[in-house]
C-alpha cells in the first residue's frame, strides 16, 4: 500500500507519521511519500519521519519530493493537508477583518473566505494530477476550508472524502468524561465543516443510550470552559456546539478579544520555528511534546481509520466526515457537503439518518451553505462581484459597507495568489 502526502513538509507531519506507526496493524503502509515544495522543511521532516518509523519498528519505506507528479504516481490514496500562502497569508486572513469590525479567523468569515480562494484552484490541480497517476486513488482532504474544498473536488468528479478533527475530538475527550473506552463513544454529529453540534452522545453505537444529558449536568462547566462558551449558554441549547459557534454566538466578543492579541498564526510561526529546529536534531525520535500545542489533535488516528476502510483494510464501519448531502439534510441541495456520521466502505461514504434538526440548527446551516455556494463559485470563477456577494450573503458579515471594505482588502492582501486579480 502506498499512501502520498501532499504538504508533507508540515511542522504537523510528524503527529501523522507518529499514528501510522502506532497504528500498522489498521494501516499497513508500504511506502509513504511526503510531497512539499519547500525543500528544506521537507529534508526536516522526513529526517524524523524516518527515525519515528524505526523506533516503532515500522517497516514501511518513507521518501520525500518536492514533485507533486512523482510523488502521488501508483498512491492508492493522498492525504490533503496544504496551506497555500503559508502561515504569513493566515496572519493577514486573520487581521484584516478586524480592521471591519468582522472577525478574523482562517476558516470562518472573511478570511476563511480568502483561504478558500487561494487554495481551492490549487487542490483541483492536484487532484487532476492524481486522477491521471490512478484514477481509482481516494484522495482525503484535511485542508480547510474542509467542507468548501471537498465539495470542489466531489463536484469535479474526485473520489474524495473530508476529514476534520472536531469530532474525534469531543468523542475522545467524552470517553474521558465518561471514563470508557473511546471505540464506545458514538456522536450525533451534525452540520457543517466548523459548523457542527453534538445533538446526542451514545454509547455502545450509533443506536445506543443517549448520555449527553448525564454528561452535561455532571461536566457541564469543564465542557464549557473548553468551548470557552457560557454554562448557562450550553443548558439552554442542551446540546454541544463546536468551538467554532463561538464566532457565531459570541462574535463582537471575539472581536474585541483578538484586537488585544497577536494572531493566532504569528503563535503557530513562532511555534513552528522551534519545532523545526528540533526536528533537525539528529537524536530525536518521536513528536516533541510542543507539537501538541501547534493543533490537529488526533487528526492522525482519524486519517487512519478513514484510510483503511476507504482501502477495504478495515478501519471502523461509521466515522464523521464531510460528504454529500444527498437528502440526509433535506433543506439543502443534495450536492451540499455537509459533516455528519457516515458508513465509510469502499465505495466512499454514505450518511447516516438524521432526525429533523431545530430551526435554530437548521436555519444557520442553509445560511453558511448559501454562503459556501457563493464562495466556491468564486473561487472557481473569480471576479470582484462573486467575492462581494460571498461576503454579503456569510452571516458574520451580511451588510452591504462591510462587503464592500472586506472584498477590497481580500483582493489586496491576495493578488499574488489570485490569477483573475
Amino acid at each position: 500500500m502506498k499512501l502520498a502526502v501532499v504538504g508533507g513538509g508540515s511542522t504537523y507531519t510528524p503527529e501523522l507519521i507518529d499514528g501510522f506507526a502506532r497504528l500498522r496493524d489498521t494501516l499497513p503502509i508500504e511506502e509513504l511519500v511526503l510531497v512539499d515544495p519547500a525543500a528544506d522543511r521537507l529534508d526536516l521532516v522526513g529526517g524524523l519521519a524516518r527515525r519515528i518509523f524505526a523506533k516503532q519498528d515500522h517497516a514501511g519505506r518513507i521518501t520525500t519530493t518536492t514533485d507533486i507528479d512523482a510523488g502521488v504516481a501508483d498512491a492508492d490514496a493522498v492525504l490533503l493537508q496544504l496551506r497555500v500562502g503559508g502561515q504569513a497569508a493566515r496572519d493577514k486572513d486573520e487581521t484584516w477583518p478586524l480592521e471591519c469590525g468582522c472577525v478574523g479567523q482562517e476558516t470562518t468569515g472573511a478570511g476563511g473566505l480568502a483561504k478558500a480562494l487561494r487554495t481551492v484552484p490549487v487542490v483541483l490541480d492536484i487532484a487532476e494530477r492524481v486522477r491521471r497517476a490512478n484514477p481509482d486513488a481516494w484522495i482525503i482532504d484535511f485542508t480547510n476550508p474542509v467542507g468548501i474544498v471537498t465539495r470542489a473536488l466531489l463536484q469535479a468528479g474526485h473520489k474524495a472524502v473530508g476529514l476534520c478533527n472536531v469530532a474525534i475530538g469531543f468523542q475522545r475527550k467524552f470517553a474521558r468524561l465518561l471514563d470508557v473506552n473511546p471505540s464506545e463513544v458514538h456522536l450525533d454529529h451534525v452540520g457543517l465543516n466548523h459548523l457542527t453540534w453534538e445533538l446526542g452522545v451514545r454509547l455502545g453505537g450509533p443506536d445506543g443510550e443517549n448520555v449527553l444529558p448525564k454528561l452535561l449536568a455532571e461536566h457541564g462547566d469543564a465542557i464549557a470552559d473548553d468551548l470557552r462558551m457560557p454554562r448557562q449558554v450550553i443548558d439552554r441549547l442542551g446540546v454541544v456546539p463546536s468551538y467554532y459557534l463561538r464566532y457565531f454566538y459570541s462574535h463582537d466578543e471575539v472581536v474585541r478579544e483578538l484586537g488585544t492579541k497577536p494572531s493566532r498564526a504569528a503563535e503557530v510561526a513562532a511555534m513552528e520555528k522551534e519545532l523545526l529546529a528540533m526536528y533537525g536534531d539528529p537524536t530525536l525520535d518521536e513528536k516533541p511534546e510542543l507539537l501538541a500545542k501547534r493543533g490537529g489533535a488526533f487528526y492522525s488516528e482519524a486519517a487512519v481509520d478513514l484510510a483503511a476502510s476507504l482501502l477495504g483494510n478495515g478501519g471502523s464501519p461509521v466515522q464523521v466526515v464531510n460528504t454529500y448531502n444527498n437528502g440526509t439534510l433535506p433543506f439543502l441541495p443534495d450536492d451540499a457537503v455537509i459533516e455528519v456520521q457516515a458508513r465509510v466502505g469502499h465505495d466512499g461514504a454514505t450518511p447516516l439518518a438524521v432526525p429533523a434538526l431545530d430551526p435554530l440548527y437548521a436555519g444557520l446551516i442553509a445560511n453558511v451553505t448559501a454562503y459556501e455556494d457563493l464562495a466556491l463559485e468564486a473561487a472557481l470563477r473569480g471576479g470582484r462581484d462573486r467575492v462581494f456577494k460571498a461576503l454579503l450573503a456569510h452571516p458574520l458579515i451580511g451588510q452591504y459597507e462591510y462587503a464592500e471594505g472586506l472584498t477590497d482588502r481580500l483582493i489586496a492582501h491576495n493578488r499574488e495568489h489570485l490569477a483573475w486579480a
